[in-house]
C-alpha cells in the first residue's frame, strides 16, 4: 500500500513502506528521511535519498533547475522519481550511490562522508561495532573535522582531533583513529579524495601511550566505597548504567544496548542475544538483588511500558561510551568502565575460591575451551554463576561501607 501526502506529515516513528523498496523513516524526534532498498549484484543496498519535504513547495522553478538525483529535500513525488531513476541504474548493473553522487559539484564534509560510509559498510560489521561507529565519531571527531571537506583533511587535522583523548582514554583514541581512517579510505574509493588516510604521520607529535593500561581497573577493595559514593549522588543515566555494569560485570556496550525485552524479572535473568555480544554467541546473565533493585527503580520511572533501551540519553538515544567514562572522570578517578570486569575477576579469584575459575570466565562471557567444563556449564554453571554474582552484588554494595559513608558525609 502506497503512502499518501497526508501520511507523510502525520505518521509516527518507524519505517513506512511506499512500495518497490522506497521507505520513509521517522525517528522518535520527528525527523523524516527517505530510503531506497535495491538489489545490486545479489546484495541488498540501502540508499539514503534525502530528508522529507512536508510543506508545500515554494520557489518550485528554482528547484526544477536541480537534478532530481541531487536534491536533498524531497516531496513524496520527488522521492518516487529519484527512487525510480536509481532503480534503473541498479538494474543496469551500475552503482546507484555513485550515480546519485556523481557531479554534485562539491565534495562531502567529513560528517556526510562518515554517514555514507556507515550506511554502505555496516551490513558487514558486528552490531556493536556498527552502533558505536557513528557515536564515537560524533563524540570525538565531528567537532574538529565534521564540517571540513573530506578531501582537505590531513594528518595534522586528525592529530588535533585525537590529542584531547590520546592519553586519557587511549583505547577509544585508537578506535577513533581507525574509524577516521575508514571514512577517509571510503572517500578515496568514492572519488572524493585523491589519497587514502594518512598513516604514521598522524601520531607524530602525540606522546607514546602507556602500554598494558588499556582498561585501567579499580582495585576490587575500592569498589564498595565507590558504589557507596554513587548512592550519595543524584541518579543520572550515566551513573545508573555504570552501577548496573558493575553489578553484572558486563561490557559497556552490552549495558548501553540493553533493552527491557531482554530482562526476565521473575527468573532474575538478562538474556542477551548473539548480536549484542562480542563473541556473537547468546549469553545469559544472572541478576543479583542489587541489579534487580536498580532495574525496578528505572522501571518505576518509565512513563510508557514498552520495549526500549533501559538506559537512554537525550531523546531516547543510546548512551555513548563517554557518558559512563565521564562518571569516573568527574570523580577524578583514573579507571575505565571496562576495568570493573577485571575488578570482578580479581575479587572472584581471591574471595570466592570455592567457585571454579571457569565459572567466573563464563560469567564474563569469555569462551571456555576445556571440553569437559564446556559440557558441565550446560547444567550447573547457571546456578554457580548466580551464586557468584549474588555474592559480588552483596560485596559491591556492602551495607557497612555505605553506612560509614553516610556517617562521615
Amino acid at each position: 500500500m502506497s503512502l499518501t501526502a497526508s501520511q507523510v506529515s502525520k505518521l509516527g516513528p518507524g519505517r513506512h513502506a511506499d512500495g518497490d523498496g522506497l521507505y520513509m523513516l521517522v525517528k522518535p524526534t520527528g525527523a523524516r528521511s527517505w530510503l531506497l532498498r535495491v538489489q545490486l549484484e545479489g546484495k541488498r543496498r540501502d540508499i539514503g535519498l534525502g530528508s522529507v519535504e512536508v510543506k508545500s513547495r515554494i520557489g518550485a522553478e528554482l528547484v526544477e533547475e536541480v537534478s532530481i538525483l541531487h536534491r536533498r529535500v524531497l516531496t513524496l513525488g520527488e522521492a518516487r522519481d529519484k527512487a525510480s531513476v536509481l532503480r534503473k541504474f541498479a538494474k543496469a548493473g551500475r552503482d546507484p550511490i555513485l550515480e546519485r553522487d556523481r557531479d554534485r559539484g562539491s565534495v562531502p564534509t567529513f560528517k556526510e562522508a562518515a554517514i555514507a560510509c556507515h550506511a554502505e559498510l555496516k551490513a558487514g560489521w558486528a552490531l556493536k561495532s556498527a552502533a558505536s561507529f557513528l557515536s564515537s565519531l560524533e563524540d570525538h571527531a565531528y567537532k574538529p573535522l565534521g564540517r571540513m571537506r573530506v578531501d582537505s583533511i590531513e594528518a595534522s587535522h586528525i592529530r588535533g582531533a585525537l590529542a584531547p583523548i590520546w592519553n586519557d582514554i587511549p583505547v577509544m583514541a585508537q578506535k577513533v583513529r581507525q574509524r577516521i581512517g575508514t571514512v577517509l579510505n571510503f572517500s578515496k574509493a568514492s572519488g572524493w579524495r585523491t589519497s587514502e588516510a594518512p598513516g604514521k604521520s598522524v601520531t607524530v607529535g602525540l606522546s607514546r601511550q602507556v602500554k598494558g593500561g588499556n582498561f585501567a581497573a579499580m582495585p576490587h577493595v575500592e569498589v564498595p566505597a565507590f558504589v557507596g559514593s554513587m548512592s550519595e549522588r543524584a541518579a543520572t543515566a550515566g551513573r545508573t548504567a555504570l552501577l548496573f555494569l558493575i553489578f553484572t560485570a558486563a561490557r559497556s556496550g552490552e549495558v548501553r544496548s540493553a533493552r527491557w525485552s531482554q530482562i526476565d524479572l521473575e527468573k532474575r535473568l538478562w538474556i542477551r542475544p548473539a548480536k549484542l555480544m562480542k563473541s556473537r554467541e547468546a549469553h545469559t546473565v544472572t541478576l543479583n538483588e542489587q541489579a534487580l533493585e536498580l532495574l525496578r527503580r528505572v522501571d518505576a520511572e518509565r512513563l510508557v511500558k514498552v520495549d526500549g533501551l533501559i538506559f537512554s540519553g537525550a531523546k531516547g538515544k543510546p548512551l555513548s561510551d563517554m557518558t559512563l567514562s565521564k562518571v569516573l572522570r568527574d570523580c577524578a578517578l583514573p579507571y575505565t568502565p571496562h576495568g570493573f570486569r577485571s575488578s570482578f575477576r580479581d575479587w572472584a579469584a581471591e574471595d570466592m575460591p570455592s567457585i571454579p575459575d571457569a565459572v567466573a570466565e563464563v560469567a564474563l562471557a569469555h569462551a571456555v575451551s576445556d571440553k569437559v567444563v564446556a559440557a558441565y556449564k550446560r547444567t550447573d554453571f547457571l546456578e554457580m554463576r548466580r551464586k557468584l554474582l549474588d555474592a559480588w552484588g552483596r560485596y559491591a554494595a556492602r551495607a557497612d561501607v555505605v553506612a560509614h559513608l553516610k556517617a562521615v558525609a
